[in-house]
């Protein structure tokens, strides 16, 4: 059979135009540990919860979140030049899930501290960190450690 201008073979099947795009449900980068960096990651991770299909609030919290732990590990490792920091998310357990991971060369354990001053400029993020995730915890890997914090999801593609 013949169509205008495109020949075919008899077996031959059309070919589907355009493939839906696949969105990975873990997504890695290697970012630098400066302070501007924390607002990259948060960004990006919004980025990626649009596309996740991640309700607007759920994003703000997360987006709370890892800013906070990128923070956190800029600060961790504030001596070492050329320092980088591993930020990790995962929409896992069908969707139901959204796991933060930051990844710092400093193997000092983050400590959440009751006794903030009301005008100290730091020392409440992992108190943030604490309210507003439904889980967070540390794993040490040997150089230094990763801090993550979850979010359970609802709706997400």
């Amino acid at each position: 059979m013949r169509s205008k201008g495109i020949a075919m073979s008899a077996r031959a099947r059309p070919v589907v135009a355009r493939l839906a795009p696949v969105v990975s449900a873990a997504v890695a980068y290697r970012i630098p540990s400066e302070p501007r960096s924390a607002g990259w990651a948060r960004r990006e991770l919004r980025r990626l919860l649009r596309q996740w299909c991640v309700a607007d609030e759920l994003a703000c919290t997360a987006g709370v979140l890892v800013s906070e732990l990128v923070a956190n590990a800029v600060r961790a490792q504030a001596a070492v030049d050329g320092a980088w920091v591993g930020v990790r998310f995962v929409l896992a357990d069908g969707g139901g899930r959204l796991r933060l991971e930051v990844r710092d060369g400093s193997a000092e354990e983050p400590v959440v501290k009751d006794d903030v001053e009301e005008d100290a400029e730091c020392g409440r993020g992992l108190v943030l960190v604490d309210a507003l995730a439904s889980g967070w915890g540390v794993v040490p890997d040997g150089i230094g450690k990763v801090v993550w914090a979850e979010l359970a999801v609802v709706g997400a593609v």
